[in-house]
C-alpha cells in the first residue's frame, strides 16, 4: 500500500472541523479541486467513504469518524512526545474555543495574555458568537455552553453557574424612575431584551420569570447591543452580573432577585486528552473558579 501523504491527513481533518469542501479551500488556501483530488486518495487506500454530502456540506462517515479518531489518538501521542527543551514550555497548536458573545467579550478576553504567557507556544481562536461551535462534529476543541449536551460522543462538565439581573442605567432611572415591584414593568416602562424567534438558547428566555408575559420594547440577537442600548438609558434589560456589575453607569435591581443560569464545558470524547485541550480546561476551570464572585455574585 502506498504511503499516505501527511498533508491528505491535514486535508481530511480540515474538511471535518469546516464541514465543507469551499470553506476547507478558503482556510488551506488552495482551490477545491485539490481538495476533493486529496480526499479520494484518502478513500481510495482505505477503501471506504469518509463523507456524505449533504445539504449542508460533508458530514463524516462511520468510516470517517473512525479515521478521525485514529488521527487524533496519533496527535495526542505525538503531545505526549514533546521534546524535554520544550516541555517548560507546555503544549503547542492552536485552540479553538467556542464561548457565548457575553462571556468571551466580558469575561474571557481580559484572562487570555495570562493563558498566552502560561503556553507560549499556543494560539487561540476565541469562537465568541450567538450560537456554539460543536466539539461532537470537530468544529470546535472547547465550547462553554448554556445547558449540558444531551447526545454526541462529548464529555461535558460543568464549569460554574452563573447569575443574571436586572439593570437600568442611571439616567433611565433619572427620566423615569424604576420600578418597585415585577408588575410595574408592564405599564411605563420600556424593556429591552432577545428576538424571541432567534434565540439561539432556550435558556436566554428571561423575562418570563421576572413576570409572565413580560414582552420587550426593543429587541436584539446581541447581548453587547442589548448592554449598549441599556447603558444609554433606552430601556431596561436583563444581563450577566458579569456583564452589568462591570459598568458602573448601571443600577443592579437585585430586589427583584436573580435569574440562575449554568456553564457547561464540553470536549470531543476522542480528543479530550490532547495536552492542548486540557491545559484549556485546566485554564477555563481555574479562572472561573477564582472570579466566582463576579460571575456567580451573593444577592
Amino acid at each position: 500500500m502506498q504511503a499516505t501523504d501527511w498533508n491528505d491527513y491535514h486535508v481530511f481533518i480540515v474538511v471535518a472541523q469546516t464541514g465543507q469542501i469551499a470553506r476547507a479551500a478558503k482556510k488551506l488556501g488552495v482551490d477545491a479541486t485539490t481538495i476533493g483530488r486529496r480526499l479520494r486518495r484518502l478513500e481510495a487506500q482505505f477503501g471506504a467513504t469518509l463523507f456524505e454530502q449533504t445539504r449542508e456540506g460533508q458530514a463524516l462517515t462511520e468510516a470517517g469518524e473512525s479515521l478521525l479518531a485514529s488521527i487524533e489518538i496519533m496527535a495526542s501521542a505525538a503531545d505526549n512526545a514533546v521534546p524535554k527543551q520544550n516541555a517548560e514550555h507546555g503544549p503547542g497548536g492552536t485552540l479553538r474555543i467556542s464561548v457565548s458573545e457575553g462571556f468571551g467579550s466580558w469575561f474571557l478576553t481580559r484572562h487570555i495574555p495570562d493563558f498566552l504567557s502560561r503556553f507560549p507556544n499556543m494560539k487561540i481562536d476565541l469562537v465568541a458568537s450567538n450560537g456554539f461551535l460543536s466539539p461532537s462534529k470537530r468544529e470546535a476543541d472547547i465550547a462553554v455552553v448554556l445547558s449540558r449536551p444531551k447526545a454526541g460522543q462529548v464529555i461535558a462538565q460543568k464549569l460554574s453557574s452563573y447569575k443574571l439581573c436586572l439593570y437600568a442605567s442611571q439616567s433611565y432611572a433619572h427620566a423615569h424612575g424604576l420600578p418597585e415591584k415585577p408588575a410595574d414593568l408592564a405599564t411605563g416602562h420600556r424593556l429591552i431584551s432577545y428576538i424571541p424567534d432567534l434565540l439561539y438558547a432556550p435558556e436566554l428566555n428571561y423575562l418570563d420569570e421576572i413576570l409572565p408575559g413580560l414582552q420587550p420594547t426593543i429587541r436584539s440577537s446581541s447581548i453587547n447591543a442589548q448592554h449598549r442600548l441599556i447603558a444609554s438609558g433606552t430601556g431596561m434589560g436583563v444581563l450577566p452580573c458579569f456583564i452589568g456589575d462591570t459598568d458602573p453607569t448601571l443600577i443592579a435591581l437585585r430586589s427583584f432577585g436573580s435569574i440562575d443560569r449554568n456553564f457547561w464545558l464540553v470536549t470531543h470524547r476522542d480528543n479530550n486528552g490532547l495536552a492542548r485541550i486540557r491545559a484549556g480546561k485546566d485554564w477555563l476551570l481555574e479562572i472561573v473558579q477564582r472570579d466566582r464572585h463576579i460571575i456567580n455574585p451573593a444577592f
